[in-house]
């Protein structure tokens, strides 16, 4: 009798151990599922080459007057950037709108705009002023700030204004192929990161988006002042389509020479995965030089991506260039 015990005895210190090494092989699997999942760029989840930089170099402020959509459209029509967005609320918008309606292979999707930051050149809103007061300062135009703009509309003006902007483009004939979002604003209140999602589905539109999975890509905008809660990063994790893993801008320079210098600097020092680059190209003119005192930036964000010594340097690095219609042709092939 105490030799069956001693046996049912080991037999049950045998079957726990195996249960607890069984449980903890699946948690390690798990874990490391989990890890390789995180670590997985979208530029791997849409089949580019694992480890390669993929750029989307974007155009913002096309429409903001007829400087930027001559540059814009110079850039497109010669494949030397990939991607534009339009402002709807600004006069030269709806020739910028027919030029993309007219060159349908053009990547151009719509610059979602809230604010209006210029001193003596400004604009308002596509939809009733009277229904959306919170976005409108007491010049009747946007307001100049994000800051404003945050203290003062609610939600629900905003999605009302963007919405009206989306459907501006579509009633032209125009499916705008991305959304993303004038001075951040979208992304300057949770409750307004929230209505960008949420229309970005509804309308099928892609959105740019940033993955804020990775803690450091969380962190960078965190330092930059846009509000990256716990709530903020459950939103994007649940957004349905194609996200960036990096975004960032065109840096300055005192000289032509010196913003290349910064800028090839910029794109050797990004991680591999999908990276949105803005920058706000236009001719020179009169006009833009009584906008804005950076007028000078912006003509040679319309210079350089045409520099051949700039498209060697791309083609030194090995960077994959693509733009949001692609982007969306291998989400679709991925989610089949």
């Amino acid at each position: 009798m105490k030799t069956n015990n001693t046996r049912l005895y080991a037999i049950r210190i045998i079957t726990i151990s195996l249960l607890v090494i069984y449980s903890t092989s699946c948690m390690q699997k798990q874990k490391k599922d989990s890890q390789q999942e995180q670590e997985t760029s979208w530029a791997e989840k849409l089949n580019y080459p694992s480890g390669k930089k993929v750029i989307i170099l974007h155009a913002d402020d096309a429409g903001m007057s007829a400087g930027a959509n001559i540059a814009t459209i110079q850039y497109l029509e010669n494949n030397q950037i990939q991607s534009a967005a339009v402002m709807a609320p600004c006069p030269n918008a709806e020739e910028f709108i027919q030029w993309a309606i007219d060159h349908p292979d053009s990547d151009v999707g719509m610059h979602l705009t809230l604010t209006s930051e210029w001193k003596t050149y400004r604009w308002t809103a596509i939809a009733n002023p009277d229904e959306i007061p919170g976005l409108i300062d007491p010049d009747g135009m946007f307001w100049h700030e994000v800051y404003d703009v945050v203290k003062s509309a609610t939600a629900e003006e905003v999605e009302k204004e963007i919405r009206a902007q989306i459907d501006m483009a579509i009633s032209m004939g125009y499916q705008p192929d991305h959304l993303d979002t004038h001075m951040g604003t979208l992304y300057g209140h949770p409750s307004y990161l929230e209505v960008f999602i949420n229309v970005a589905e509804e309308y099928g539109i892609p959105a740019n988006i940033i993955d804020l999975s990775d803690s450091l890509v969380a962190d960078r905008f965190r330092k930059e002042g846009y509000p990256i809660d716990d709530n903020v990063i459950g939103l994007v994790d649940k957004y349905s389509l194609p996200k960036l893993d990096n975004f960032t801008s065109v840096p300055k320079g005192n000289t032509y020479e010196e913003k290349i210098e910064n800028f090839t600097k910029l794109v050797q020092s990004l991680p591999s995965g999908l990276t949105e680059i803005i920058f706000h190209p236009s001719v020179q003119g009169e006009q833009l030089k009584s906008i804005t005192n950076s007028w000078q930036q912006r003509v040679w964000e319309a210079e350089m991506f045409s520099d051949p010594e700039l498209i060697r340097f791309f083609e030194d690095e090995g960077i994959i260039f693509t733009n949001w219609k692609e982007i969306m042709q291998r989400y679709r092939e991925m989610e089949e």
